[in-house]
C-alpha cells in the first residue's frame, strides 16, 4: 500500500489537534442551547471523539501511522485510566454479573472462527479470481492474521504471520481491512451504547444485574462526593501512574523471562508486555478497591480515568483511514460479510439465552477490538462497568491463538476446494 505523508506531522500539533477536537464534543454536549441538545440525542458524544480524528487521518491532515500518540495513549494512559476506573468498583458485582458475559464472548469468538471461512467461501462465489493467489500471496494466509487481531490483538495477529506467511503486500492490505472493519463496527457499539435498551425490549434480556451494579457504584460516589483539592488530584495521579510505573516495571521482567525460559507459553501472549502491563493494572486497581484509596473516588478518580480513555479513544480513530477501503475493496467486502457473520451468531445467542446488549457488545469488543478498545466500550454504557471489558478482552489473549489457528485451518480448507 502506498503511504501518504499527513499534512501535519508534530505530534504535539496533533496532540493539541485532539484535546481541542474532545473540548469541542463535551463542551457543546454539555451546552443547553437545544440544537446541541437535539444533535447529541441522536449522535453520541464519544462517537464524534472517534470519529472527527478518523475523518483528519482520512483526509491526510493527521495519521495514526505517523503518530506516537497512539502508542503513548495505549501504553501509559490507558493502564493509568484502569486503575482509575477501578478503584470504586464493586468486585463482588462484577461477580454477580453471572456466566451470561463469558457465553457471549465465546459466542463472539466462535463467530470470528466460523465467520471467516464463510465470508471467503461466499464471496470467492462472485468473486473466483480471489481464490487464484499462489504461495505467499494465497488470500487465506492474509486472512488468518485478520482471526489473530479479532480474537486475541496484535500479538495473535503475530503468531498467525509467523504461522502462516503471507507476503508482505498481502499483510498490510489484512492490516486495513482489520482496522476499518473493527473500527466502524466499534462505532456501531458506541452508537448503541448509549441507548440499549430497545434492543434489551427486543431480546426481553434481564438487565437487572448490570443496573444493579450501577446504582450501587453510583451511590458510593454519591456518598463520598466532595470538591477536590489539589492534594486529592495529585494523590489520584499519583497512584494511578506510579501503578502504571509498576505495570510496565513487572512486563519489562516478567515477558521477556517468559519468552526465554517457557516458550510454549507464547500461545497464550505470556511473552507480550502489553498483556502484562493491562493484567497487573486491572489487578492493582481491583486490590486497591479493597483499601481506603477506595475513596479517591469521591474526589474524582473514575472522572480523571475517563478523560484518559477519552484520549485514547480520539488515537484509536487516528488509525482509521476510510480512503483504504478502495486500495482492495473485494478483501474489504470479506471482511464486511466476515463481521456480519459475527455479529449474527452474536445476536442469535443472546435472543436465545436473553442477555442484554451490554454482554453482545462487551464481549464482540473484547475479541475484535481487545484491551485497548474493550473498557471504552464497557464504560460507553456507564464507566463502572469498563472492567468488565477488561477481564474479557484478557480472556481474548488466552484463547486468541488457539481460535485463530483453526480459522486459519478453515480458511485454508475452503481456498483450496
Amino acid at each position: 500500500m502506498e503511504e501518504n505523508i499527513p499534512l501535519i506531522t508534530n505530534d504535539a500539533v496533533v496532540f493539541g489537534i485532539l484535546m481541542a477536537i474532545l473540548a469541542l464534543v463535551f463542551g457543546t454536549a454539555a451546552s443547553q442551547n437545544p440544537y446541541f441538545k437535539k444533535f447529541y440525542r441522536v449522535i453520541p458524544s464519544i462517537l464524534l471523539c472517534y470519529f472527527i480524528p478518523a475523518l483528519l487521518n482520512s483526509f491526510g491532515l493527521i495519521s495514526g501511522e505517523y503518530s506516537g500518540l497512539y502508542f503513548m495513549a495505549s501504553r501509559y494512559l490507558l493502564p493509568t485510566s484502569l486503575v482509575l476506573l477501578t478503584l470504586g468498583i464493586d468486585f463482588k458485582g462484577i461477580l454477580k454479573l453471572g456466566p451470561k458475559a463469558l457465553i457471549m464472548f465465546l459466542a463472539g469468538t466462535v463467530g470470528i472462527v466460523l465467520g471467516g471461512p464463510l465470508a471467503l467461501l461466499i464471496v470467492s462465489f462472485f468473486f473466483p479470481d480471489l481464490l487464484s493467489g499462489t504461495g505467499p500471496d494465497e488470500v487465506w494466509r492474509g486472512l488468518s492474521t485478520i482471526a489473530g487481531s479479532w480474537i486475541g490483538g496484535g500479538a495473535n495477529q503475530t503468531a498467525m504471520f509467523e504461522l502462516f506467511n503471507p507476503s508482505g503486500g498481502l499483510f498490510s492490505q489484512m492490516i486495513a481491512v482489520d482496522v476499518i472493519v473493527a473500527n466502524v463496527w466499534m462505532a456501531v457499539l458506541l452508537y448503541w451504547a448509549v441507548n440499549p435498551d430497545r434492543i434489551d425490549k427486543i431480546f426481553k434480556a434481564d438487565s437487572s444485574a448490570i443496573l444493579e451494579l450501577q446504582e450501587k457504584v453510583e451511590k458510593y460516589r454519591a456518598g463520598i462526593m466532595k470538591i477536590p483539592s489539589t492534594a486529592d488530584t495529585f494523590k489520584i495521579l499519583g497512584i494511578g501512574f506510579a501503578v502504571t510505573g509498576f505495570s510496565h516495571l513487572v512486563a519489562d521482567t516478567v515477558a521477556p523471562y517468559v519468552a526465554e525460559n517457557f516458550p510454549g507459553l507464547k500461545q497464550y501472549s505470556l511473552d507480550n508486555a502489553f498483556f502484562w502491563i493491562v493484567v497487573v493494572a486491572t489487578t492493582v486497581g481491583l486490590f486497591l478497591s479493597f483499601t481506603r484509596a477506595r475513596k479517591l473516588e469521591g474526589v474524582g478518580a473514575s472522572r480523571l480515568g475517563s478523560v484518559f480513555l477519552y484520549v485514547l479513544v480520539a488515537t484509536i480513530g487516528m488509525q482509521m483511514d476510510l480512503m483504504a477501503i478502495f486500495d482492495n475493496p473485494v478483501l474489504f467486502l470479506v471482511g464486511i460479510v466476515w463481521m456480519i457473520m459475527h455479529i449474527g451468531i452474536m445476536l442469535v445467542v443472546a435472543f436465545l439465552i436473553k442477555a442484554p446488549f451490554f454482554y453482545v457488545a462487551v464481549g464482540s469488543q473484547a475479541n475484535v477490538g481487545g484491551a485497548a478498545s474493550a473498557p471504552i466500550v464497557a464504560a460507553a454504557f456507564n464507566p463502572s462497568l469498563a472492567p468488565v471489558g477488561v477481564l474479557l478482552a484478557v480472556l481474548g489473549y488466552a484463547v486468541g491463538t488457539y481460535g485463530a489457528y483453526l480459522c486459519g485451518l478453515l480458511l485454508q480448507f475452503v481456498f483450496h476446494l
